[in-house]
């Protein structure tokens, strides 16, 4: 009876996925561009996302551009996902989660 139970109970439970995208502190337009149409297909897919930008050696003085790069993601996928943590940086990565936006019923 007990398994019965929480069958039904882990088949009632979404799953949720975290999708990685990750950038480097000097990406660059095109580079921006086809990572940000890949969140938005996550996002659309009811993914939670991770964006993070790489810092790698000494790169870590560009700390303002990858914070930068992360808030205009938040703000070009504004309206697929609602930003749950703002940029933060943990290492030699800066780190952002977006949410996305609850689906409208089929």
């Amino acid at each position: 009876m007990q398994k019965k139970r929480e069958k039904e109970l882990k088949a009632k439970s979404t799953q949720i996925v975290v999708k990685e995208i990750r950038f480097g502190p000097q990406t660059d337009e095109h580079d921006y561009d086809f990572k940000r149409k890949n969140a938005e297909k996550f996002l659309k897919e009811g993914s939670k996302l991770k964006a993070f930008v790489f810092f790698k050696g000494r790169s870590i003085i560009y700390k303002e551009q990858g914070q930068i790069l992360l808030l205009r993601l938040a703000q070009d996928l504004e309206e697929y996902g609602k930003v749950e943590a703002m940029p933060v940086l943990e290492g030699k990565r800066m780190i952002m989660f977006i949410s996305p936006k609850k689906k409208a019923s089929k």
